[in-house]
């Protein structure tokens, strides 16, 4: 029984983060291909720090990935996460925001 209530809990958890709409557009744009922090400011015209912070929330609940290629961090959606498919699920019903684009290795500069 305690087993349930801690799942429901972690589940909770996993859609309070998705309730902000800066982190749902993120993991609804992660899915699709991998981005950089300078990509996120850019397209929700967001400082850096706030920008970071959301990140660093999807990342400690585990549902993102980083690559650090050079001085730059690309993430990715964690394909692992337990909670991938409840995640799948709820973005796959949400648009990519205006301005999602393609992430060249210049764009960091």
């Amino acid at each position: 029984m305690q087993k349930t209530i801690l799942e429901m809990e972690k589940v909770s958890s996993i859609l309070k983060l998705l309730g902000d709409k800066t982190r749902l557009a993120m993991m609804r744009m992660v899915y699709e291909q991998e981005y950089c922090v300078c990509n996120f400011v850019d397209i929700f015209k967001m400082s850096q720090p706030s920008i970071s912070q959301h990140v660093r929330k999807l990342k400690d609940a585990g549902l993102v990935t980083e690559e650090r290629r050079g001085q730059w961090i690309y993430y990715s959606m964690n394909t692992e996460s337990e909670y991938y498919e409840l995640v799948q699920d709820v973005i796959r019903h949400v648009d990519l925001p205006e301005g999602a684009i393609t992430c060249d290795d210049n764009c960091c500069n």
